[in-house]
């Protein structure tokens, strides 16, 4: 992922476990998401128009690690 220097995002979503977090982040014209855990892994990428539909599918999310 060249370019500028972008923010990533933590969602999380709590299991029995304890939290399960990824980070994402916005550009054009795709979406990254890492796992929060493992940052030095390549992340996954999607289309905007992928991820969009993906997040439709999954509703509204929690967007910060407890």
């Amino acid at each position: 992922m060249d370019g500028p220097v972008r923010k990533w995002f933590e969602s999380s979503y709590s299991s029995a476990d304890g939290p399960d977090c990824v980070e994402v982040v916005m550009t054009h014209p795709t979406v990254h998401v890492r796992d929060s855990e493992a940052r030095h892994r390549t992340p996954l990428t999607f289309g905007r128009r992928a991820w969009g539909e993906f997040v439709q599918a999954i509703g509204p999310v929690d967007l910060g690690c407890s």
